[in-house]
């Protein structure tokens, strides 16, 4: 009886909040619908007009006359201002002004923290630390929202092989199940539980769809492929979000079956709102209706016409909608009903947000004083920073280092405050960071000396480098090659280790900063040679945005520190790891590839007719210059600890589709430092309609262990996590055998088998 009662109160309390959110769904659309009929077109159309402005610079437009266009009417929102007096001013102009006083909605890309910083979301997913992921996106939406902003163009969820494209660095790598995982920490840390509270923010998932796949690894150049793959190994991350209750999408720059994502109906309707539900608005990446006109879909009106037929509700720049839309309903282009639905789309946001209620509820200056870069979001920031960087290598156990003798720090990024944050972060106030060197000094103390010289630039050729060190990130030295080069193995033979700060600058990464060679760069591959020639251990800290090819590096290096671009706090992250008192724990969640003519290289491939695992063989899938296999699997990561595995046992070798499985590890620090693990499980489907991958990720677990500490790990194998789209775009299970894989990183697993019945 008591268990029936327990039932019955747990069903009235779900009916109970069902109730209320129908209340509150009539409600809205009681205001909405009572506001819509006191609008004029033009008004309604205003709603659909996202003009920039402010002196943030995220793309090379800028919108003119917006005061006017907000006293009329015309403008439904505004980004990239910063600061709650900036803000505020023209809020007024829009509540007081305005004929109707709606009020505007304020976004931003905040993209990895705002003042205070977190790792590029790329190093983010390096930590698979979901909560770590979602209190980033949390503190992110605290600092943001007291500073007036309300909407971020965050989280970008793009799978991505392809680290030609610079835009890698903003994505979570190459893994839908984990890009979904990540996507929906991002959601929740941003949204919360309530989005009218004023210390959250809309998210809006971005790119839709299938931006991190352009060909020749080239920014906002084609895309193609089919729709089994869009379905299975792309569109996972954004169908995620939509799960979350993401309020907002932005439609990408490429095309999608040929037609451009902004203006295709069948993305953005059929099977964005349609087929997954979405109920929130869409709107457009920067300029990305009038762009159309470039891919040939028609002029101004014309393009304009179609996004918003598409389901496309607000645009970003254009000014497409804005100018051409009325012309297009006398003409019959588009009806009254395309134009309200994206109206109620927009000022349904906003009523979510509160701002309705009250229009001012983010711009509390006191909030910006005292919520900010505060102490206690700059040790989340700096944690969750040691928790990205990926130790490649430490063959002669170099790392970590001792507080004692000299240390020599070289190198173009040792000395750099700007370049730390990494890019897209547009809100950072960099001159309140710490260099690499101010971070190391102060971590050795008085117990180590630390000699410091740029040795070089970042590369040779002065135009590359302005164009890679962009927005106040400027470094260049001008110095001749000889003089730095020789200060810095000068003061490297002094010293009892190098460590080398290299690698890309913070915007050699990111939007429009595709590159065709992945290597380290001449100026910095000369000047480590050099290091390597005196004989004294060399410590490389890689920063970047992507993957990188390190062959050579390998070969000579013998310890390598991926440290990505870490945040404001990463000086001092960097350091916590270079010194121990933290021990590495990032995993790749991008595949490091030997050459550049490996990409687009991914674990979760299908196989081929021909497989070859070996180098050379003729008449297998090989190359002739370079085996298979990539320098680094996904998954990869070493510690300063080692940890040992158990045998993998799976309760069962058969299940139904109604069942469970679960596959069971126990893993043990078997070194005598404490240290952190993520264990993976992996899962092949051996026969089905259509060709499996050779693995899959379907679980992990990130667990922290003492020397000598066990856990066992299980991992709940059920029918859900063996489904696929298959050729007919169904969801399916398909009755046979599967493949379960355990193990610290894709490449060294413990196999065992089920069937499925």
């Amino acid at each position: 009886m008591t268990r029936i009662k327990t039932i019955l109160f747990t069903l009235a309390l779900a009916l109970g909040a069902l109730t209320a959110q129908a209340a509150d769904r009539a409600t809205m659309d009681q205001f909405i619908d009572n506001l819509m009929a006191k609008m004029t077109l033009q008004e309604k159309i205003g709603q659909l007009n996202l003009p920039v402005t402010g002196d943030i610079i995220t793309g090379s437009t800028v919108s003119g006359d917006v005061v006017g266009k907000i006293k009329a009417g015309q403008v439904g929102g505004l980004f990239n201002m910063k600061g709650v007096q900036s803000i505020r001013a023209l809020q007024e102009v829009a509540v007081k002004q305005s004929r109707l006083g709606i009020p505007l909605i304020f976004g931003m890309d905040v993209i990895h923290g705002y003042e205070t910083v977190f790792p590029i979301p790329l190093a983010l997913s390096m930590s698979w630390d979901m909560d770590g992921i979602r209190n980033s996106a949390h503190i992110a939406a605290l600092e943001a929202t007291a500073d007036g902003i309300c909407w971020t163009f965050s989280p970008m969820v793009d799978i991505c092989r392809e680290p030609r494209w610079g835009r890698m660095s903003e994505g979570n790598g190459e893994d839908p199940f984990l890009g979904s995982a990540i996507c929906r920490a991002m959601i929740e840390g941003y949204q919360g539980a309530d989005l009218a509270d004023k210390a959250t923010m809309m998210a809006c998932v971005k790119h839709f769809a299938l931006y991190g796949a352009p060909e020749a690894g080239r920014d906002y150049n084609t895309v193609d492929m089919s729709r089994v793959r869009m379905f299975n190994e792309y569109f996972p991350p954004y169908k995620a979000g939509v799960e979350a209750g993401a309020g907002s999408y932005m439609t990408s720059f490429n095309v999608i079956d040929y037609i451009p994502a902004t203006g295709n109906r069948w993305l953005m309707t059929e099977v964005l709102r349609d087929r997954w539900g979405f109920d929130g608005f869409v709107v457009t990446d920067y300029t990305a209706i009038s762009e159309m006109i470039n891919h040939g879909m028609g002029d101004l009106q014309t393009v304009s016409a179609l996004a918003l037929k598409a389901g496309t509700d607000m645009d970003m720049v254009a000014d497409g909608f804005l100018g051409t839309l009325e012309k297009s309903l006398n003409e019959g282009k588009v009806t009254m009903e395309d134009i309200d639905k994206a109206c109620r789309r927009i000022l349904e946001a906003k009523y979510k947000l509160g701002l309705f209620e009250d229009p001012y509820r983010y711009l509390d200056a006191k909030r910006a004083k005292k919520e900010i870069y505060t102490d206690e979001h700059r040790a989340a920031a700096r944690q969750l920073a040691t928790e990205t960087f990926v130790l490649l290598q430490n063959k002669e156990g170099v790392l970590p280092l001792k507080r004692t003798g000299k240390i020599a720090l070289v190198g173009p990024l040792a000395n750099t405050r700007a370049n730390m944050p990494g890019t897209w972060s547009v809100a950072a106030a960099s001159d309140r960071y710490s260099t690499l060197l101010e971070a190391m000094r102060r971590a050795v103390g008085d117990k180590a000396e630390v000699m410091y010289a740029k040795g070089c630039n970042v590369c040779y050729d002065a135009e590359l480098e302005k164009n890679s060190t962009m927005f106040g990130r400027e470094m260049r030295d001008g110095r001749p090659v000889d003089v730095m080069r020789d200060e810095a193995v000068r003061i490297a033979r002094e010293c009892d280790v190098i460590v080398a700060a290299m690698g890309e600058p913070s915007e050699m990464s990111g939007e429009s900063s595709s590159r065709s060679d992945l290597s380290i760069l001449d100026a910095q591959k000369d000047l480590l040679e050099a290091l390597k020639a005196t004989g004294i251990p060399i410590v490389l800290l890689n920063f970047s945005g992507r993957a990188t090819v390190m062959d050579w590096e390998v070969e000579n290096i013998p310890t390598i520190l991926n440290v990505w671009f870490g945040g404001s706090e990463a000086a001092d992250a960097i350091c916590d790891v270079v010194f121990g008192d933290v021990a590495p724990s990032g995993k790749l969640t991008v595949t490091m590839p030997r050459s550049v003519g490996q990409v687009p290289i991914y674990y979760n491939h299908l196989n081929t007719g021909r497989p070859n695992p070996q180098w050379f063989s003729k008449f297998t899938s090989n190359y002739l210059d370079v085996p298979n296999d990539p320098l680094f699997p996904f998954g990869y990561g070493l510690s300063y600890t080692t940890f040992q595995y158990g045998p993998l046992t799976l309760s069962s070798d058969a299940m139904t589709a109604s069942g469970t499985i679960n596959a069971s590890v126990t893993v043990t620090n078997t070194g005598s430092v404490e240290g952190a693990e993520v264990v993976q499980l992996y899962i092949r489907d051996m026969v089905g309609s259509i060709a499996r991958p050779v693995q899959e990720l379907k679980g992990f677990e990130r667990i922290n262990l003492k020397p000598g500490e066990s856990r066992n790990v299980t991992f709940a194998i059920n029918a859900e996590l063996l489904k696929f789209y298959n050729a007919n775009l169904d969801y399916v299970c398909e009755p046979g055998d599967f493949e379960v894989m355990i193990g610290p990183d894709s490449r060294n697993v413990q196999r065992k088998t089920f069937t499925l019945r």
